[in-house]
């Protein structure tokens, strides 16, 4: 199987405005834990070597039921948090080479990846979604050559 990168929008985390405390501590759902758990049936046939996630709470927690099931640990990195330009995450994609790895960031970061694969022609304009529990599987790495988009499982 080709290796893949396979970027996840962390999954639902309630609302932003009602959360009483610092954002990077916003925990996930009771909807966004299941949906967390269904990444992992969404993912099953994929090969995985690494997992890595922004350090904000919502994504970690996102990919923990991956990390348990697959035996691998979470690797936080900063390059995938939120407010991070389009060109740290592409430095980040290039080190990961041709390795399969999940990477867990947020909506902002991945409408910037989509936007500019659809620039290139990898994505069509008309396909440009990113929503929560989502998942792009990008292939062709470094250069993605393809990419689509597998809708929340939940």
């Amino acid at each position: 199987m080709t290796p893949v990168q396979l970027l996840v929008r962390h999954a639902d985390a309630g609302d932003r405005a009602a959360w009483r405390g610092d954002d990077r501590d916003r925990p996930l759902s009771p909807r966004g834990w299941r949906q967390a758990e269904a990444v992992v049936v969404q993912l099953a046939d994929h090969p995985i070597e690494r997992i890595l996630s922004s350090p904000l709470t919502r994504c970690v927690q996102t990919v923990e039921p991956l990390a348990t099931t697959r035996g691998l640990t979470i690797e936080e990195e900063d390059a995938l948090a939120e407010g991070m330009p389009l060109d740290v995450v592409q430095r980040l994609l290039r080190r990961l080479g041709d390795t399969s790895a999940v990477l867990c960031t947020h909506g902002d970061v991945i409408e910037l990846l989509v936007t500019d694969l659809a620039h290139r022609g990898v994505v069509a304009e008309d396909a440009l979604r990113w929503r929560k529990g989502s998942t792009w599987v990008l292939e062709g790495a470094p250069e993605i050559h393809r990419a689509r988009y597998l809708p929340p499982p939940v």
